[in-house]
């Protein structure tokens, strides 16, 4: 997987980074910036090439702030901007901290790319000090399952929004740009839950924002389905 993501790393930087995307901008990391208020000792895991880290280490709380990511692409560009956060490549599900080193950890539209992903949810779990929170964005996995879209039926004259497949698991290579194809993976909810669950952080805070203004300018074929959140965002705690 991590060949798909280094050969595209620079459409990514381009497209989703500095400003360039409406919704990390207007809502995403508007959203970090409220649940990891407070937190001390930060990781972003699957950064990328650290906007949200960067975003996290500027809080007046955190004086350490650490991201990881298998992207050697993503690394080299995050360690370039700088910021105060320490890099480290490595996968999800090994990273090289000690356990119960961070008092939070944020894993940003990074689970829908790994399979599996439980290893991941079981590493957040582990670094955690007890009562650390886990702050987990994902495309809704509901209302953005494959197939699902906005239907404007000019013969029956109604207009509704389709959910797609939701609970069977879907894999898919999608292409997200002309040239530029990437693994995604649908689960249902309660796959995240559960895992989530099993490694003893418990759901504390959830939001489905709206589309963000900035987006909706961009795609204004959005407009009437504006009521559908694109974004899930599941708050947790460690228990033990």
């Amino acid at each position: 997987m991590a060949s798909e993501w280094d050969t595209h790393a620079g459409w990514w930087q381009t497209h989703f980074t500095d400003g360039a995307d409406p919704e990390y901008e207007e809502q995403i990391l508007p959203l970090a910036d409220v649940h990891l208020a407070g937190a001390r000792r930060i990781l972003d895991l699957g950064c990328g090439e650290g906007q949200l880290a960067r975003r996290a280490a500027a809080l007046p709380s955190a004086p350490w702030v650490a991201g990881a990511d298998i992207t050697a692409g993503q690394i080299d560009t995050a360690t370039l901007r700088g910021g105060a956060v320490a890099y480290a490549r490595a996968r999800a599900e090994a990273v090289p901290f000690a356990a119960a080193s961070f008092d939070a950890v944020v894993i940003c539209l990074t689970l829908e790319h790994l399979d599996p992903f439980e290893p991941a949810v079981e590493e957040v779990a582990r670094v955690l000090e007890p009562g650390g929170r886990f702050v987990l964005f994902l495309n809704h996995p509901l209302l953005q399952a494959p197939g699902s879209g906005w239907i404007d039926d000019h013969i029956l004259e109604e207009q509704y929004w389709r959910v797609g497949p939701y609970l069977p698991d879907d894999v898919a290579m999608e292409e997200v740009a002309p040239g530029v194809r990437l693994p995604f993976m649908h689960r249902p909810l309660h796959r995240y839950v559960n895992a989530m669950a099993a490694s003893g952080l418990l759901i504390d805070h959830v939001d489905e924002p709206r589309p963000p203004a900035g987006f909706l300018r961009q795609a204004p074929e959005y407009a009437e389905a504006a009521s559908i959140p694109r974004l899930l965002v599941l708050r947790s705690r460690k228990l033990r």
